[in-house]
């Protein structure tokens, strides 16, 4: 199927539906899902914004202001992942159990306001098979209009550059948990410590980073193209110190470095 035959299918499918609220995580596959259902719908599309301590606050202001900019209501919902105890103890299952209480309230939302279709950024890529939280999704009845226009990541950069939103090159995100082994225990702290970290090293101008935090050692992945800049002796110095401000005792550099969703299956 060609693209726009896709972008076709996705609108078609969105005005059938007549009223929308869209799981907005201000990524690439949730905006463009957000723009193209308030193009076709207008005042019937509203976004839904969790806020948690596993999602980066810079994403959450990204996606209220992308909501004010665009004119789209936007409702947002404090969610308490680490009241959950299987999310608190991070068992391998935590992103069903997440997905489940944070879809759950989106619903109820959605419902309050006469909406019966809750949807979600899930393009044609994504891999059903070892994903708790596409269970969730699933057992809960949450649409992914992106998959099923046959939408893939690709096609929604291309897409999503034609219409001018500002994420169409935005690197992949994840929530803030991954980055903690399964089986250690998650805290707000640790997480608000990763994303200061990841912040930071983003400033200095690295295109995609992860910090993985195990037992007080921070270890950076980047993209192996761009080890060069962190060698440099000033920027790898201001990096551990930063690092170790921020509460790290040892930093280092994962020699493999970051690779686009082989480390992110779980969620």
């Amino acid at each position: 199927m060609e693209l726009y035959e896709k972008r076709d299918k996705l609108e078609a499918y969105i005005k059938e539906k007549g009223k929308l609220a869209v799981a907005f995580s201000y990524g690439v596959d949730s905006t463009y899902l957000l723009k193209a259902a308030h193009d076709v719908l207008g005042d019937d599309v509203t976004a839904i914004i969790a806020r948690h301590a596993a999602f980066p606050e810079t994403e959450y202001l990204g996606a209220k202001k992308f909501c004010e900019k665009e004119g789209i209501e936007a409702i947002i919902i404090e969610h308490d992942m680490l009241s959950i105890p299987e999310v608190l103890s991070n068992q391998p299952d935590r992103c069903y159990h997440c997905k489940t209480a944070l879809m759950s309230g989106f619903l109820e939302k959605a419902y309050e306001r006469g909406i019966d279709t809750v949807a979600d950024g899930t393009n044609a890529d994504d891999d059903f098979g070892d994903r708790p939280g596409m269970r969730a999704l699933e057992e809960l009845g949450i649409v992914s209009p992106l998959r099923e226009a046959g939408l893939t990541k690709a096609d929604i950069r291309i897409l999503s550059k034609e219409l001018g939103l500002p994420t169409w090159d935005k690197p992949s995100m994840a929530c803030l948990a991954t980055r903690i082994p399964t089986g250690t225990e998650l805290s707000a702290e640790t997480m608000k410590r990763i994303d200061a970290a990841e912040k930071y090293i983003r400033s200095l101008g690295f295109s995609q980073v992860r910090v993985r935090a195990k037992e007080g050692t921070a270890r950076i992945e980047i993209y192996p193209s761009e080890f060069s800049k962190m060698a440099q002796e000033d920027t790898a110095e201001r990096v551990s110190s930063e690092l170790q401000r921020l509460g790290f005792s040892h930093v280092t550099l994962d020699l493999k470095g970051y690779a686009d969703g082989s480390k992110q299956k779980r969620s």
